[in-house]
C-alpha cells in the first residue's frame, strides 16, 4: 500500500496470507456455522415437524434434537398441546394466535345471518380447538387456520338458516351448539385438517340494531308472561295437594268414626245379645246381677249422699257427731 506526503511517496507492505490460511479460515467459518445450525429446541407445548430437502421425514417432541445444517434439514414447530380458538362476529386483544380473529369489516359480515323464517339475527360466537396431527395440519391444505374459519362459518350459517329467529335468540342455543359441534368435526375429519374441535359456544345473539329494542320488549313480556304462568302453577302446586291432603284427612277421619260406630253397636248388640240368653237362662239370677253392676257402676258418681231404708219411721233417722252442730239429711 501507498501513501503520498507531500512529494514523498511511502509504500507499505502488509501481511500476506497463503492459500491454505485461506482455506483454513473458510473451514473454521463453515464448521461454526454447522455447529450453530445443527441443534435446535422443541419448546414444552409444541412438536417439531422435520423437513428434509422439504420432505417430512420426522415429528419430534420437546427438548434439544440435532439436524442437517446449511438448510438440508428445516423443523417447522406446531403449538400441538395448546388449546386455540377462532372468535366470528368480534375478536379479543393481546391474543397469540393470529387467525383468532379477522378485520371489523369482516367481522360484521361473519355475523350478520338469515333464520330459516327469513328474519336477520347477529350471531357471534367462539370453537375451540386442538391441533392434534401436525403433518396433516401443514400438508394436507394450503391454510388449515384459514380452511377452518371458512368451515365453521358455513356450519353455523347452515344450523341458524334452519332455525326461526326466537329459537335462536332465546331456546335453541344449546341445540345450535350441539349440532354446530358435530357437524364441524365431519368437517374437519373429511378435509384432514389435524385439528380437534374442543367446543362451541354461541355469545352474543341478537336482533338486528334497528329493531333490537322493540324485540327487547317483547321478550321482557314474554319473560313475564312465563314468570306469571310460573308463579301462578307454584300456588297451584301448593294449594292442590294441601286441599287433596285435607279432603282425604276428613275422608279418612270420618270412615273411621264410621267403623268405630259401626264396631261400638255391633259389639252393644252382641252383648245385650249374649245377656238376654243369659237371662232367659237363669232370669232372677241375671237380674240381681245387672242391678248390682248398674248401682256398682251409679253409686261412685252421687257424691256424699245417705241413703235410708223407706221403712224407716223415726223422726231423726241420722245425727251426725261432726264438730258444726247438728244435721239431718
Amino acid at each position: 500500500m501507498r501513501i503520498q506526503v507531500g512529494n514523498e511517496v511511502i509504500e507499505f507492505k502488509g501481511p500476506s496470507f497463503g492459500g491454505k490460511a485461506i482455506l483454513a479460515v473458510v473451514i473454521a467459518i463453515m464448521l461454526l456455522i454447522a455447529a450453530l445450525g445443527s441443534f435446535y429446541t422443541v419448546q414444552v407445548e409444541e412438536a417439531g415437524v422435520v423437513l428434509r430437502f422439504g420432505k417430512h421425514i420426522d415429528t419430534v417432541e420437546p427438548g434439544l434434537h440435532f439436524k442437517l445444517p446449511f438448510g438440508i434439514d428445516q423443523v417447522i414447530t406446531v403449538p400441538v398441546r395448546r388449546q386455540q380458538k377462532q372468535e366470528f362476529g368480534f375478536g379479543t386483544q393481546g391474543n397469540s394466535n393470529p387467525q383468532q380473529w379477522t378485520s371489523p369489516g369482516e367481522m360484521e359480515l361473519e355475523k350478520n345471518m338469515v333464520t330459516g323464517d327469513l328474519n336477520a339475527a347477529l350471531v357471534e360466537w367462539v370453537i375451540q380447538y386442538r391441533i392434534t396431527e401436525p403433518e396433516n395440519y401443514l400438508f394436507k391444505v394450503r391454510n388449515a387456520d384459514a380452511t377452518l374459519r371458512d368451515a365453521s362459518e358455513s356450519v353455523m350459517r347452515q344450523v341458524v338458516g334452519d332455525r326461526t329467529v326466537d329459537e335462536v335468540i332465546t331456546i335453541g342455543r344449546q341445540e345450535i351448539e350441539a349440532e354446530c359441534n358435530e357437524k364441524l368435526k365431519q368437517l374437519v375429519k373429511l378435509y384432514e385438517l389435524g385439528i380437534t374441535i374442543d367446543q362451541v359456544q354461541l355469545k352474543n345473539v341478537d336482533p338486528p340494531k334497528p329493531v333490537q329494542s322493540s324485540f327487547n320488549e317483547v321478550n321482557q313480556a314474554q319473560q313475564e308472561k312465563e314468570k306469571s304462568i310460573n308463579v301462578a302453577n307454584g300456588e297451584y302446586n301448593r294449594a292442590v295437594p294441601r286441599a287433596r291432603g285435607e279432603a282425604e284427612k276428613t275422608i279418612s277421619e270420618a270412615e273411621g268414626y264410621a267403623t268405630q260406630r259401626i264396631n261400638e253397636a255391633e259389639g252393644d248388640a252382641n252383648r245385650f245379645s249374649a245377656l238376654f240368653t243369659e237371662y232367659q237362662k237363669a232370669s232372677e239370677v241375671t237380674r240381681r246381677r245387672l242391678y248390682l253392676e248398674t248401682m256398682e257402676e251409679v253409686m261412685p258418681k252421687l257424691g256424699k249422699k245417705v241413703i235410708l231404708d223407706e221403712g224407716n219411721d223415726q223422726v231423726l233417722p241420722f245425727l251426725p257427731l261432726a264438730p258444726g252442730g247438728i244435721q239431718a239429711k
